[in-house]
């Protein structure tokens, strides 16, 4: 691919490898659930095209992500709006522009979201987001069981029920539940899905004596797959049977959420050595791409530290230092690295960056060119677009 780009730094996704994953899981899941995408993976108009003509609704936690929802084609009603903290004039404008579903994590988000309705003079439903007591083994990330901006606490709906009851322009009407990110097998999936399961019909009992009108658990995700290294999304074999004996006589609607498996290995970020030399005994790779593009998050254990798997001419491997433009000691991808005998003018591949990728990093800091965007899929002609960073001037 890189003998065809216009340019380096670029982003390129593969939209025939986003139809096989969301193909994928979609095999895996219960045939009446239903699944969001989480636009925070990867908000790219194309890709959001394509994953809504998929089948799956849009999960979205900020009013830029709604816009982008919206103008995919989601129509409002397929749009679950979340979030630990909103502001006055995001749910004003999602209220406007037609959406009705949200999570709440909190007795003050319930009381803010009831009260924006009530000035517009209409009724919403809202998933409580639970914190559960305990965190979920084989967790990427850890999303619940500790102190949390996430959620509810298990023991504090239990404590006082009557708190995360219904108010007069939000009826409570399920449950939103997410453990954690990025498990890597079908067992530690079915296992934090378990465990969501028996807290949320336990939650749901206990508030529907306070007038919840409980129907819906939404149970998360955690899909796992590669992030900028060599290899495949997590096999989910044998999960469908799994979720299936899980949820027999359950009445309740059940809603998963992915953002990293449908995306994550639809990406590639190809970048041009810039330099090479010796230091200190060490080879350093300067590249014209680094924190500012991809992993920037890791230095706010967003992402785990990154030591990518490289792509490029060339096959025998000595380690390097993989460093970018920018001028600062931290940006370093990695200390040590495989990497083949390249030179400048070289390009090199970092594959599986389709999620958390350009859209997950410092692209404001210090001002350099963001990278193109290109779009293949198939013999089509490649699209090719560049993100665009507007200022706001404040008048004073």
């Amino acid at each position: 691919m890189d003998d065809k780009l216009p340019e380096t730094p670029a982003y390129v996704y593969d939209l025939a490898q986003v139809r096989a994953n969301q193909a994928a899981l979609v095999r895996a899941l219960p045939a009446k659930s239903i699944l969001y995408y989480s636009l925070k993976a990867n908000p790219h108009p194309d890709l959001l095209a394509e994953i809504r003509t998929g089948g799956a609704r849009a999960e979205v936690c900020s009013a830029g992500e709604l816009d982008a929802a919206l103008a995919a084609g989601w129509p409002p009603d397929e749009v679950l709006y979340t979030g630990p903290g909103k502001r006055d004039q995001d749910l004003a404008h999602a209220i406007a522009s037609g959406i009705r579903r949200f999570s709440v994590d909190s007795v003050t988000g319930l009381d803010q979201l009831d009260r924006i309705a009530a000035i517009h003079g209409v009724e919403v439903r809202c998933l409580l987001r639970i914190n559960d007591d305990q965190p979920s083994p084989g967790q990427g990330l850890a999303m619940t069981g500790v102190a949390s901006q996430f959620g509810a606490d298990t023991s504090w709906v239990l404590a006082e029920p009557e708190k995360f009851a219904s108010r007069p322009h939000v009826t409570v009407s399920g449950l939103h539940l997410y453990m954690g990110t990025n498990l890597t097998t079908v067992d530690d999936l079915v296992a934090q899905f378990q465990r969501s399961l028996d807290t949320g019909v336990r939650l749901c009992e206990v508030l529907r004596k306070h007038g919840a009108d409980m129907h819906m658990l939404d149970l998360g995700g955690g899909f796992g797959a590669p992030f900028a290294r060599a290899g495949e999304a997590v096999d989910l074999t044998g999960l469908r049977d799994e979720l299936d004996r899980m949820l027999s006589g359950h009445d309740l609607t059940i809603a998963f959420e992915s953002g990293r498996y449908l995306a994550g290995t639809a990406g590639t970020l190809y970048t041009t050595v810039l330099d090479v030399k010796q230091s200190h005994g060490k080879r350093v790779l300067v590249l014209d791409s680094g924190i500012n593009h991809l992993g920037g998050m890791s230095g706010l254990r967003r992402l785990p530290p990154l030591v990518p798997d490289v792509r490029s001419p060339g096959d025998d491997l000595t380690d390097a230092m993989l460093a970018g433009p920018l001028c600062t000691p931290l940006d370093l991808w990695a200390r040590s690295a495989p990497v083949p005998d390249v030179r400048p003018g070289d390009v090199l591949a970092i594959p599986n960056v389709g999620a958390y990728g350009l859209y997950a990093s410092l692209v404001a800091f210090l001002g350099h060119p963001l990278p193109i965007e290109v779009v293949v899929d198939g013999d089509a002609p490649p699209r090719i677009s560049r993100l665009a960073l507007t200022r706001n001037p404040t008048e004073t």
